[in-house]
């Protein structure tokens, strides 16, 4: 009765050290390295290989010029007026753009999530993106040429006596930026939009707010955040402008954008280094945009956005 009574008690502790001890697969995923978080792997080698590795490739070699010292490449930039006036020529084209674009995507996406057919309609809207920067500029030319049906149809109909000059010129890369971008900027400001809680905009119609009261105190303070990372994300896209540049625009003058300048010396001086250099200042100045815009949304609005996505 007393050997009964007391091998359960002498095999307790034993039972009690394995409950208590985590096996090693335990202790991992406490740590948050579990099956799930092995998936995340594949997009973080990815993410590795096209970007970390080549972004800090481009940086180093940004400091080894093929002539003078470490900071040669970047003093060689900022001294030569037809380089440093590449930024001010892309930002004259990309902030534009993207605000353009954001004022038309609004009215917009508020008018489509009230249309029955919205799929069709998001559809077609967004047919831009399909046909690709080089399309589009191509179709510009054959439209907006010097010889092209606009410009023959003014004449035609005598509004104007000479053909208008609407490409290779920089009316032509906003033209070609403004409708390759506004698709993408569309459906960000639609997603915001559609996440806004309908009950909020009764309320506010209920107590008797009009359509611009409304817009004003419930949406606009609701889309501010969501609008603030379209704008960033659209302007990000823009900045980076060569295609377009090139087909459509006056690539050695008007619109000798940043990233024109960055081609002309990898490809024509053979200057990697210099390149490099010219890529660098490209990411620091969308860096420099993109922190400005997120930090002044605590400028504008500093309550809850739980009403809409993001």
């Amino acid at each position: 009765m007393t050997a009964r009574t007391q091998s359960p008690l002498l095999a307790a502790p034993g039972r009690r050290a394995e409950e208590v001890g985590p096996s090693i697969k335990q202790r991992l995923a406490a740590r948050g390295l579990d099956g799930v978080t092995l998936l995340v792997l594949p997009g973080a080698l990815v993410l590795v290989a096209l970007f970390l590795y080549p972004f800090l490739y481009g940086f180093i070699l940004s400091f080894e010029p093929k002539e003078g010292g470490m900071f040669s490449n970047y003093a060689r930039f900022f001294s030569d007026s037809y380089l440093y006036n590449t930024i001010w020529t892309t930002l004259r084209l990309a902030i534009p753009v993207t605000l353009l674009n954001l004022l038309l995507a609004i009215p917009v996406a508020f008018r489509v999530r009230l249309m029955r057919h919205q799929r069709l309609l998001t559809t077609i809207l967004i047919l831009p993106i399909t046909l690709g920067t080089v399309l589009v500029a191509e179709g510009m030319l054959f439209y907006f040429g010097a010889q092209g049906w606009f410009s023959r149809s003014l004449m035609a109909l005598h509004i104007t006596s000479a053909p208008l000059k609407l490409t290779n010129s920089y009316v032509g890369v906003f033209l070609s930026l403004l409708i390759t971008g506004f698709p993408f900027t569309f459906l960000l400001t639609l997603s915001y939009v559609t996440g806004i809680d309908p009950s909020l905009e009764q309320a506010a119609a209920t107590l008797g707010a009009g359509p611009r009261a409304r817009f004003r105190h419930v949406f606009l303070p609701l889309l501010l955040p969501g609008l603030a990372i379209t704008f960033c994300l659209s302007f990000v896209q823009a900045y980076s402008v060569f295609p377009s540049a090139v087909l459509v625009g006056e690539p050695a003058r008007a619109t000798r954008v940043i990233s024109i300048a960055a081609y002309h010396a990898a490809f024509e001086e053979y200057d990697y280094s210099m390149a490099s250099a010219i890529a660098m200042i490209m990411g620091a100045t969308q860096l420099l945009v993109v922190v400005l815009v997120l930090a002044s949304r605590r400028f504008f609005y500093r309550g809850p956005v739980a009403g809409a996505k993001g």
